[in-house]
């Protein structure tokens, strides 16, 4: 799974998942190790139930994310407030 997000960030497509048991659709921003040394993602959603005005932005366990898939969309302009070097990560394995 770690591949396939990182191709998606290389190649700024959009990822379709199932996380919490919602479907979700978002650009992925970063993945790598947590403070805590948790896999995880950091994404900008742009499809979901839970998605309100200033919660577009979350930080997903990657052992918890289901049914992965890239889409055939691309983004050419970084989600925004995007911020290179993401804080919550001690590792970064790929960033936009």
């Amino acid at each position: 799974m770690i591949d396939t997000l990182i191709s998606a960030i290389e190649n700024r497509q959009e990822i379709k998942f199932t996380y919490s048991g919602s479907p979700r659709v978002a650009q992925p921003a970063a993945v790598g190790e947590s403070s805590k040394g948790s896999l995880v993602l950091r994404c900008y959603q742009t499809q979901s139930e839970h998605v309100t005005p200033g919660h577009e932005w979350d930080l997903c366990s990657i052992s918890d994310i289901e049914e992965l898939e890239i889409t055939t969309d691309t983004f050419l302009v970084d989600p925004p407030d995007y911020k290179r070097g993401d804080s919550h990560l001690r590792r970064i394995y790929a960033q936009l």
